[in-house]
Parts: C-alpha cells; structure tokens; sequence
C-alpha cells in the first residue's frame, strides 16, 4: 500500500470499503445535503472500486470506480473523489489515482474511464492524463462540470 509524507504525517493510500469513504465524500462533495445524497447509485455493486487515503487512522482522500459503459461500451466512471481541504495539493489525489488505474488493469481488459470533473478540478485530471470531452454543464446539486475520459495503456 503507497504511503506519502504531507506536513509530517503518514497517508497511506489503498483500497477501501464504502462505510470508510462515505463521511469524507459527504462533507467534501455533499455539504448541505442529507448523508444520503453522498452514496451513489452503484457504489454496493461487486465490480465498484474504492479507494481512500487515510492518516492517523482517518479517511482524507477518496475515489470510486463504477463498472459503467461509454459510448456504449463498457468503462469505468470515476465518481466521488475528494480530499480533506487541509491535505489538498500535496499529491494524495494523483496517488490515489495512479493506484487505481494500477488496479483497474489488472480487474480486466476494461481500459476506458470517464468523469463528470467539477469545473474547478479540470486541471487536476488534464495532468493526470485525463481529456475533456464536453461542454461545460451543471449538476444541481454539484454545480458546473466537464465529462472527461482517459484511455488506459
């Protein structure tokens, strides 16, 4: 399991289960909401993945991977990804994504992801690799976003 040192602290990045993520992608992504909104159609089903990055025993990062199709095809939806404000720009997100890309190869020969980017992340995933593939569109309850997708190799 990755580790990475921010302001002295340990984070360990893995796989993780739903019950672990849920609170941080409430309190990042759904503020406001009830804790309802924060789980996600798909997020029990067997082919979902999740990942977290935990310091000091805490979620501060998270990520799901929903098995779904683009383009008619079959591919994974990044859904839900957020990082604790305090751990933000210290390179937990590109972690956990390098995690889950390695992952996603070995789950099968599935290489295509997709996105709904909230519009202030966009140049976070453009460095990862990821490309922008629409308009941007708002989501009521999210606010303004962009599709992207990346080809895993």
């Amino acid at each position: 399991m990755p580790e990475i040192m921010v302001g002295g602290i340990a984070v360990r990045i893995g796989p993780a289960k739903l019950a672990e993520i849920i609170d941080l992608r409430h309190a990042v992504l759904r503020e406001g909401l009830p804790r309802s909104e924060a789980i996600f159609k798909g997020d029990e089903a067997p082919t979902s993945l999740h990942f977290a990055a935990f310091a000091d025993g805490r979620c501060v990062g998270c990520a799901t991977f929903h098995l779904n199709e683009w383009q008619g095809k079959p591919a994974y939806q990044l859904r839900g990804m957020a990082t604790a404000p305090e751990f933000r720009s210290a390179g937990i997100g590109t972690e956990m994504l390098l995690l889950a890309e390695e992952e996603l190869r070995k789950a099968g020969p599935i290489r295509q992801l997709w996105c709904n980017a909230r519009t202030p992340a966009v140049n976070f995933y453009k460095k990862q690799g990821w490309k922008v593939v629409s308009e941007e569109f708002v989501i009521p309850t999210a606010g303004p976003h962009f599709r992207m997708t990346k080809t895993l190799t």
